[in-house]
């Protein structure tokens, strides 16, 4: 018999009310309160504590307060990573982001679900599905991204969306749920940027 522990670590429909999930989740709570209080201007003093919450980060991670997460360990951000105001990132399963992605204010990414029966929401069980975003996307203000997506390279995520689904590369997604509305947006990432030397 399985304990609710290592259901969630096998990735198995477990209890979120179990003393050692919860006991995971209430160090990331401590870690997310600590961040939300430190001064916005002590930089160095943000990113200490962003990398002892997140499984992996570049060196530029930039984060404004507040963040809230679920477990932080899930996570892991690539090179200059950006997320405005109000963010929460549901990461009870994995959560991956590439490298230059910008998240937009009041946006939710999550990767737990319940079940359509009542008999098991009432027992509090969590379904999880991991969420993967590539490079160079930028998700605008109050989006919500739903677990089990999977979210290509330059891709553009118009405010207000509900992505619901994959979305590949090289568009610009919009609407509820989303829906690519243009493909081929331009790849110019080996262009220098124009406030380089």
């Amino acid at each position: 018999m399985l304990t609710e522990m290592q259901k969630y670590e096998a990735g198995l429909p477990f209890s979120f009310l179990d003393p050692e999930v919860a006991t995971m989740k209430e160090h990331a709570l401590r870690l997310c309160r600590a961040f939300n209080e430190v001064d916005t201007a002590d930089l160095p003093g943000q990113i200490a504590i962003i990398r002892e919450l997140f499984g992996a980060c570049g060196e530029r991670v930039y984060i404004q307060p507040p963040f809230n997460c679920d477990v932080g360990a899930n996570i892991s951000v690539g090179e200059d990573f950006l997320a405005n105001y109000n963010v929460k990132i549901l990461d009870v399963g994995e959560v991956r982001i590439g490298d230059y992605c910008m998240i937009g204010p009041n946006t939710v990414i999550s990767t737990v679900n319940h079940p359509l029966s009542p008999r098991e929401r009432r027992q509090k069980i969590s379904i999880l599905k991991s969420v993967v975003i590539g490079n160079d996307v930028w998700i605008g203000a109050n989006c919500t991204i739903l677990p089990g997506v999977t979210i290509g390279s330059n891709v553009v995520i118009a405010a207000g969306a509900v992505v619901t689904k994959d979305l590949p590369s090289n568009c610009i997604a919009a609407g509820v749920p989303a829906r690519v509305t243009r493909h081929s947006l331009p790849d110019d990432t080996d262009m220098p940027c124009s406030d380089s030397p």
